[in-house]
């Protein structure tokens, strides 16, 4: 009797929870949406430099400073020599591509060398010594978007091929996706704050190319969402494959968005 009892109350329970599942789920109530996690955004310095400018080597080792302090995760500089002061025989480090940005940011362009963008913005004063100060105050913003960079690299060919990844966590951003090449370790001349040329001079984080032209290419990238690029580069023989970066940003009209780096034979546990 109570075995009978235990079976058709189990048969109710099936019948009833049968009954439930069959009733019509309203699609909002299916499933909860889980916002992304906050991410930091990182700084890009664009340093505007040049090889005949006797100040210069001073506000190098002033982003340098800046990188060291707050990580090269967070702090990704690069070293644009272009405009008047810029050297132009054979050992420079000048490119057309670096002129054209130079007279773009026109209005900066004036102040003398060096000075530098701060996520495509200003600093309120140019004086390097201040650049520190200021830096800490944008990197404690958030983004609204991650970014990741992958690079495969042959050898026999120099041929590069770069795998840019933007993840969407908060809205959704529209601007510009870019992609530079730069160059650690090149031993070029620098006129030094004495006014004396250093021939063994080590030019770090100089900006060489594009990957996806001047200004990059538009980009949207939604909430909760990856938008992947990629591009193929020959990496040209003067250059060193061991010491060359691939810089990724997502900018816009009003500042970079977020922007990181990967090194061409960085190691893959490192990602």
């Amino acid at each position: 009797m109570k075995l009978k009892n235990i079976l058709l109350g189990a048969a109710s329970a099936i019948a009833i929870f049968a009954t439930v599942a069959c009733q019509e789920v309203d699609p909002n109530d299916r499933l909860i949406y889980v916002k992304p996690a906050e991410v930091g955004r990182a700084v890009l310095i664009e340093d505007y430099t040049g090889q005949e400018c006797i100040n210069c080597p001073n506000g190098t080792n002033a982003i340098n400073n800046i990188v060291e302090t707050y990580g090269e995760k967070n702090v990704i500089a690069v070293g644009i020599h272009s405009g008047p002061l810029a050297s132009k025989g054979k050992t420079s480090l000048a490119t057309e591509i670096g002129d054209e940005y130079y007279k773009h940011w026109d209005s900066q362009s004036k102040l003398g060398q060096p000075w530098a963008l701060f996520n495509r913005a200003t600093a309120p004063n140019q004086d390097y010594n201040t650049w520190a100060k200021y830096v800490g105050v944008l990197i404690s913003k958030k983004a609204t978007l991650s970014l990741s960079v992958n690079n495969v690299y042959d050898a026999a060919s120099r041929k590069l091929t770069i795998d840019v990844k933007a993840f969407g966590t908060d809205g959704t951003t529209t601007g510009k996706l870019q992609v530079w090449l730069i160059e650690d370790g090149i031993v070029a001349k620098q006129k030094m704050p004495n006014g004396k040329i250093n021939r063994e001079y080590v030019h770090n984080h100089v900006f060489r190319d594009v990957a996806n032209g001047t200004w990059g290419e538009d980009v949207t990238v939604n909430e909760g969402e990856t938008t992947e690029k990629q591009y193929d580069y020959t990496l040209p023989e003067k250059w060193n494959a061991e010491k060359v970066s691939v810089v990724a940003f997502v900018y816009d009209n009003n500042e970079v968005q977020q922007v990181t780096k990967k090194a061409v034979f960085a190691e893959t546990a490192a990602e």
